[in-house]
Order: structure tokens, then C-alpha cells, then sequence
């Protein structure tokens, strides 16, 4: 058994994280995103070589695009979608072409991940992130006004919601509201509630199954591009993996992973296991999802959430929570073992969100939410750990 390809997260130059410490954190790989571009257009090659550059005198690899956005003209068919998805052809070319054979992607309408604290303190004086519903609910209710949000919640929460909306003051109002509305990864697009509404709008006529009728064209439509470039496309689950705002999500359990697979049958098309996301679900057997999905799957995020009855979540450690950690990597390390066996690459994983913890909680937050050092480090150090123990523990059974 070989470990894992270690990967790490990097927002580019503006991350306060440098490359420096995520190499002394034990990375080989880093996982990054031309942020700077906006969504729709096409990425140069001179600025991905740039970046791959910049890696690569740092003693890293760009292993894998986190992400290549998808932009909400394309998940609707709409506006300017047939430039976009052209663009995107041009894009996944120009990786293939500078070595960059992975792009996780998500197709989640309007909101990317969504929490409601960015900031939840746990007993040890740490931080992490969480989503309770009735918080959610105030945000939907008395902030949106989402025609028929109250419909989606119980009594109880909506008594909870009224009860946390009126506990706001007009500040703290203001940062709940931007945490919600303004988190998209590694850029702040400065949305107003307004424009949420506007982009809500126009799915008013976009159902489950239009929207996988959406991806489904999306998929057919870039995955021969990525295919001739030898690039995988990996979609990430939704998070949370249920319905919000009153849209579908279709990438929450394993049917709706299936039916992707299903709609586009290229070997581009493959999964972003990512067990935090999908473990805010009671309704996802984790370790029963890689099981049957293995084949489809390129590469990894791995955390753990701590599920609360009420349908809250708040991000437990790397190797705790609702995640049966020892049995997903244990697996993970055997199915790499059988491609490396076939000549396939290893599997890159990532420590996904980390807490706030020692040092860094002295520091000015970070501007990408969950994405500190030090809880990341301490991640990673932990499922290294983990997997030197079950790679340790299959030498001795097969010197035994």
C-alpha cells in the first residue's frame, strides 16, 4: 500500500496561507482555482502556466482545479450559456495541454455551500462552521422574503427563527446576511439580496428535472473536450445535501450521483467525493457511497460533520463526527492499491474545512471561511496518521 497523494487548498497570491507552510503541512498537491476570472470566460494559457509556475518553484504540484466554475447561465439555459459553454471547452483544453488533468466543478443553483455561523464556538474555545435551519429559515423568511419559505420549516423552527431574527441588532443583521449571500469560494462578488432574488427568479420554471436535464447537456456538451484533452471532470456534492431556497439540488445521494453518471457515459465524467458534504445528510451510508461509486471517483475531500437532531451540523475534526473515517480511508487506500496496479495515478485527497484553532484564531479572520492553517494542518496530520497505521498494519499481516 501506497499513501494517498496529499493535497491542500490555495486560494492563489491573496491567500494568507503561503505555499511555504502548505508544503510543511506535508503536501505534495495543492488544489487551486484561477479566481480571478470570472465565471464564464475562458482561462489563458499563459495564466494557467503562471500558477503552475508558481507551484512548482514552491516544491508543489497543481494536481487539481478547485473549481472551474459553472456559470448560472449554463445551469439554466439561459442568457449568454452557449459563449459560456464554449469557453469552458476552450478552458478544459488549455489545462489538458499544461498537465492539469482534474476539474471539480458543482452545479448548484444560485448559492454555492451554505452555513449559517461562521464562527460557532465548541467547548475546547475552537471555531468551525455550521448550519442550523431555523437560522436558515429567519435568513429565507425575514431577510429574502422568499415567497412560501415558511411552508419548507416546522413550527418549531419557525418559533426558533422568529425568536433568532429578532436577536439580531442592525450590525450583526449585516454580517449574517453577507455570510450567506457573499461566501462563493475565493472571490467576493459583492451580491446584494436583491440580486439573489433576481437569480432566484430565474429558476421559477426549472425543476428537478430540468435541472438534471441542464446538467445533463452541460455534461454532453464539454466532457468530448475533456475527453480529448484527457481531463476528468469531477462534480462535487451539493452542501447541505438537501433542497434550499426552495431549488433542487441533484447531487445530494447516491441516486442522484447514479443518474449522473447514467446521463453522460464518458470516462471525463466522474465524482468529487467529498464526505463532509454528503455526511450532513442522515439520509448518505458514507462508507457505502464509495463502495459503489469507486470507480467514478478521482479525487477526494475528507471531513466530518457532527449531524444534530433538529437537522443542524457543525463541522466535527477530520477523524471524528458522523464519518466513519477509518473504514472510508482504509478503502480509499485498497482501491488505490488496485489501479496502481494497473498503472493509474494515486488517489489526491485534501484535509477539507479545518477549525479555527490556537494561533489563528488571534488573527484577522480569513477571507475563505473554514479555510485557516492550523485546524488544516492538524487534518492533515491526523489522516496521515491514519493512514501510516492501516499501511503498517498491512505489512504485518502480509509478512505474517
Amino acid at each position: 500500500m501506497q499513501y494517498l497523494d496529499h493535497g491542500f487548498r490555495w486560494y492563489g497570491d491573496s491567500d494568507p496561507v503561503p505555499l511555504s507552510y502548505i508544503r510543511q503541512a506535508g503536501a505534495e498537491s495543492v488544489f487551486t482555482s484561477l479566481h480571478e476570472i470570472p465565471y464564464g470566460e475562458i482561462w489563458p494559457e499563459s495564466a494557467i502556466l503562471q500558477r503552475k509556475n508558481t507551484l512548482e518553484k514552491s516544491g508543489l504540484r497543481w494536481s487539481v482545479v478547485e473549481s472551474l466554475p459553472v456559470s448560472e447561465d449554463i445551469k439554466t439555459r439561459s442568457g449568454d450559456f452557449q459563449r459560456h459553454i464554449e469557453n469552458y471547452r476552450k478552458s478544459l483544453r488549455n489545462l489538458g495541454k499544461c498537465g492539469i488533468k482534474l476539474v471539480i466543478y458543482n452545479f448548484m443553483p444560485v448559492l454555492d455551500w451554505i452555513r449559517t455561523d461562521l464562527h460557532y464556538k465548541l467547548p475546547d474555545g475552537s471555531t468551525c462552521l455550521r448550519f442550523d435551519p431555523a437560522q436558515f429559515a429567519a435568513f429565507e423568511i425575514y431577510i429574502l422574503k422568499r415567497k412560501g419559505a415558511e411552508l419548507d420549516y416546522n413550527p418549531d423552527i419557525l418559533k426558533r427563527a422568529c425568536a433568532f431574527y429578532k436577536s439580531l441588532d442592525k450590525s450583526a443583521l449585516s454580517s449574517f446576511e453577507r455570510s450567506i449571500i457573499d461566501v462563493f469560494p475565493g472571490c467576493k462578488m459583492g451580491l446584494s439580496i436583491d440580486d439573489i432574488r433576481a437569480m432566484l427568479a430565474k429558476y421559477s420554471s426549472i425543476n428537478e428535472d430540468c435541472l438534471r436535464e441542464n446538467l445533463a447537456m452541460f455534461l454532453n456538451d464539454v466532457c468530448p473536450a475533456a475527453e480529448e484533452s484527457g481531463v476528468f471532470l469531477a462534480i462535487h456534492p451539493d452542501d447541505p445535501p438537501f433542497d434550499v431556497l426552495g431549488l433542487p439540488r441533484i447531487a445530494s445521494d447516491m441516486e442522484d450521483f447514479q443518474k449522473i453518471l447514467s446521463c453522460c457515459p464518458s470516462k471525463a465524467n466522474t465524482i468529487a467525493f467529498c464526505t463532509g458534504s454528503l455526511s450532513a445528510g442522515s439520509h448518505n451510508d458514507i462508507y457505502k457511497m464509495l463502495c459503489t461509486l469507486q470507480d467514478s471517483i478521482r479525487v477526494v475531500h475528507l471531513r466530518s460533520t457532527q449531524r444534530e437532531s433538529d437537522g443542524s451540523f457543525h463541522e466535527s475534526g477530520h477523524i471524528e463526527g458522523s464519518v466513519p473515517m477509518y473504514d472510508v480511508v482504509k478503502k480509499l487506500l485498497e482501491i488505490q492499491d488496485k489501479r496502481l496496479s494497473l498503472g493509474e495515478n494515486r488517489i489526491v485527497f485534501r484535509p477539507d474545512h479545518g477549525r479555527d484553532m490556537a494561533d489563528d484564531l488571534s488573527k484577522p479572520p480569513t477571507p475563505n471561511p473554514g479555510y485557516s492553517y492550523i485546524g488544516r494542518m492538524k487534518g492533515m496530520a491526523e489522516l496521515r496518521g491514519l493512514q501510516f497505521g492501516i499501511i503498517s498494519e498491512a505489512k504485518r499481516r502480509n509478512n505474517a
